[in-house]
């Protein structure tokens, strides 16, 4: 058993010594891609592999992809209405729509773009660097997640050495240094460096462009990445091509193989930079830019180490249970790895990629959870700016998305694509229609943009780059839900109904559209969107221009659709549809969705709402692979998440380079018996389960609803602390709990928002701000309000 690490309690955690505690450690040679340490800056990815003869090093970047996309049948897809009333005129006695030939054709048309390998995240090449195994061996590799170094434990002539690497924070290069342990000494070991282009790029692209200079020691090679779907032979250049090129300079050389264009190394350091852009100018600085002089590598070292202090000290957790602090610091490192502000939003395998590794489903955007996601942790980690290039992400598919609206639908606002890539769109990449009627993922898409708002409470964001893509979500649904196939005598209610609509990922459309209306998922995140939209014109003063709107979202609202249940073997539950199995095996766990992502459910809600969402989580039964995150989260919401469970589930996920797959659970759904439960391990590092630290941030502090509470889901006799976590309001808290009870809070309000608390002792709370005046509260919640970078100190009444 493993010994638990001690903490103690009432001090200001450091962040940075505490992530230190976490280091991954890999015994022997790490040959396989997913053994192999993760580096990275937010923009540039590194996997570091290790050989018997070599280490081997792979290049990835969220900006660069093969950028090529198909867009043919635009004139073939037809509009909504048609394809909807070829729809309602098939039988309803159809086993499946795919059985009519004209839907099976449809289906093969609209999907066609999609079959194509591109776009995809296209990998930046490799670089090996080769040693005679007679006189060195690899023992292993640490990734140090504190400061984002891998180092690897070599024996050189029988005597220790290190081999360092470290991504630069701020820059797209990596360094590297080889020391004798005892001496500190450089030691020179490598006896080639060889650049290795992707052996999967498309052949249809230009060659690589190879150079090699042994007298600088700097080689290297770029790749142009064409525009043009069918590139010319010979390749002609067009104005929108891409390109990327990889270079490496090495310490010192004993000349160069002209043939492979290598470079034969005989020094200790070297430092590999990765360029990309435009096609234009990657060329036309081709000859004039080099990796720096590597007497730059200890400032370089010390830049990013302070940087990497700087991440770290946002927030941090200190919990007794040191498997799910390792969880939370390690999760943490990879999100900072795969991020940042500026940098492309990453897709479903962020920066790391390899042959085809991360270009399942093009690596793209799925807006039914795996592109929202991973930035859930953002906000309660106080990493905001880690949120910005998701906002980027929906500046970028708005255009297409108002254009299906418009041209599609003949509606007005958006309608935001199931898929979507960060290269240019003039039509939705997958109009399927059993995916590309997903009607959630719009509400879904702009959802944390409203976040963004209330967990910083910036009306600057509100105003210049939330208020108006949720507005065109709210313009499309209030259009869609008022249509007349939504509501009317056929429906027999007086009711605006969500139809048609598709399940996510489980009944497509079905005949008749038996199971095609309604979907829970759509109408909690309509309504939160809703909501959101009313807020913001009040907070933005906006309620006389929108008052139109205004009047329609509410009309919508005093007639919004029940929401469907069933009974179960756990009493009533959510269902994903009216009429629904409630033992039917999801994929995506929507029963629980008015939990989160749609919060209108948890331990604020009255008692009957409050056990209808827990006997819909209790009962649900998910076919896994996106559950990890997703349906823990609600657990954490509901206050009853088994942690040791989801411990077990984690380690379940894990693979060696640390990080969590997505594995199947369970048969029964669209799995047979026979399914490979790993066959989504291998097919790249699962961007959205960084998000894990989320789950255990509601555990400790949960705030959605307006009010603050503490360790809602956290053993009693387990100790934990948490500094700097953000809630709702833009408050930073920070708290402790030992033997069950909370020892102290401490709030710092960014925004001088009001503040509301669960209070946590029966005796009262007393609050102590800025005037120095101890303020008593009593009873079941606190309010008070509060100055703008004010700090609010609560600890217990011990005055009775």
């Amino acid at each position: 058993m493993q010994k638990l690490h001690s903490i103690s309690l009432n001090r200001q955690v450091n962040a940075h010594e505490q992530a230190s505690r976490h280091d991954i450690h890999f015994k022997g040679p790490a040959t396989d891609f997913f053994e192999g340490a993760l580096l990275g800056n937010g923009g540039l990815g590194v996997v570091v592999t290790t050989r018997p003869d070599a280490v081997m090093l792979h290049f990835g970047h969220n900006n660069v992809w093969d950028i090529r996309i198909a867009e043919e049948h635009a004139d073939e897809i037809m509009t909504f209405q048609e394809v909807f009333a070829r729809f309602a005129a098939l039988p309803a006695s159809l086993p499946q729509m795919t059985d009519n030939p004209w839907y099976q054709e449809y289906c093969e048309m609209t999907g066609d773009n999609y079959r194509k390998t591109y776009p995809r995240p296209m990998p930046c090449g490799s670089v090996l660097l080769r040693f005679d195994r007679r006189e060195a061996e690899v023992l292993g590799h640490t990734l140090h997640i504190a400061n984002g170094r891998c180092t690897v434990d070599f024996l050189i002539g029988g005597k220790p050495a290190l081999f360092e690497i470290f991504v630069e924070a701020d820059q797209d290069r990596l360094w590297m240094r080889m020391t004798d342990v005892v001496s500190g000494e450089e030691l020179p070991l490598f006896s080639e460096v060889k650049l290795i282009p992707d052996p999967e790029t498309p052949q249809e692209f230009p060659a690589a462009i190879v150079g090699s200079d042994a007298g600088t020691g700097v080689q290297s090679f770029t790749q142009i990445l064409p525009y043009l779907e069918a590139p010319v032979s010979p390749y002609m250049a067009h104005a929108q091509d891409k390109a990327f090129r990889l270079a490496v300079r090495v310490s010192a050389t004993g000349g160069s193989d002209p043939k492979n264009k290598q470079v034969n190394m005989q020094g200790c350091s070297a430092c590999v930079e990765l360029w990309e852009g435009s096609a234009a100018a990657v060329l036309e600085t081709e000859a004039e830019i080099a990796p720096p002089e590597l007497s730059g590598y200890s400032l370089a070292r010390t830049h990013s180490e302070e940087l990497w202090r700087s991440y770290w000290s946002c927030s941090a957790v200190a919990l007794e249970d040191e498997f799910l602090e390792r969880t939370w610091y390690r999760n943490l490192y990879f999100f900072n790895c795969a991020v940042k502000a500026d940098v492309t939003c990453p897709g479903l395998f962020a920066n790391w990629s390899y042959r085809n590794i991360g270009s399942d489903w093009h690596g793209d955007y799925h807006m039914n959870y795996n592109t929202q996601q991973p930035f859930w942790l953002a906000f309660s980690s106080n990493h905001l700016d880690k949120h910005l290039p998701y906002v980027d992400m929906v500046e970028h598919v708005l255009p297409v998305s108002r254009k299906w609206a418009r041209d599609y639908y003949g509606l007005r606002g958006a309608y935001f694509p199931h898929s979507a890539y960060p290269v240019e769109m003039t039509m939705m990449p997958y109009p399927v229609p059993h995916w590309g009627w997903e009607v959630c993922e719009t509400p879904w898409t702009v959802q944390s943009l409203w976040w963004h708002y209330l967990y910083s409470m910036n009306e600057v964001f509100l105003r210049e780059r939330a208020f108006q893509p949720i507005k065109e979500a709210v313009l499309f649904m209030v259009d869609y839900m008022k249509r007349p196939e939504a509501s009317g005598e056929r429906w027999e209610d007086d009711r605006y109904h969500i139809f048609p609509t598709v399940v996510p990922e489980l009944y497509e459309i079905a005949p008749g559209f038996a199971k095609n209306s309604d979907c829970l998922i759509d109408l909690t995140l309509t309504k939160f969107i809703f909501h959101a939209f009313i807020q913001a014109c009040t907070i933005l003063g906006t309620e006389d221009a929108e008052s139109a709107l205004l009047g329609e979202v509410d009309d919508i609202l005093q007639r919004f659709p029940l929401y469907p249940t069933a009974e179960s073997s756990h009493g009533r539950v959510f269902t994903s549809v009216l009429g629904e199995d409630p033992e039917v095996v999801y994929n995506v766990p929507i029963p629980v969705t008015t939990v989160f992502p749609g919060e209108e459910h948890g331990l604020h809600s009255s008692p009957e709402d409050y056990q209808i969402a827990v006997n819909s989580y209790l009962n649900h039964r998910n076919e896994g692979g996106n559950e990890l995150v997703f349906y823990n989260m609600a657990g954490a919401r509901l206050g009853i998440l088994d942690l040791e469970r989801f411990k077990r589930q984690i380690a379940y996920c894990l693979l060696p380079n640390g990080t969590c797959t997505d594995r199947a659970l369970m048969s029964g759904g669209r799995y047979p018996d026979t399914a490979d439960f790993d066959f989504m391990s291998r097919m790249g590092v699962w961007f959205e389960n960084f998000s894990l630290p989320a789950v255990i941030n509601e555990c400790l502090l949960q705030s959605y609803n307006g009010s603050l509470r503490f360790f809602p889901n956290w053993p009693a006799d387990k100790l934990a602390e948490f500094h700097t976590l953000r809630a709702a309001g833009g408050f930073l808290v920070s708290a402790a709990l030992e033997a069950g009870e909370v020892q102290w809070v401490e709030i710092v309000s960014e925004a001088g928002s009001r503040l509301s608390f669960y209070i946590p002792w029966a005796e009262g709370a007393i609050c102590t701000g800025s005037s120095g005046q101890p303020l008593l509260l009593i009873g079941k919640v606190g309010v008070m309000p509060t100055a703008a970078g004010e700090t609010i100190y609560i600890v217990r009444n011990t005055s009775q």
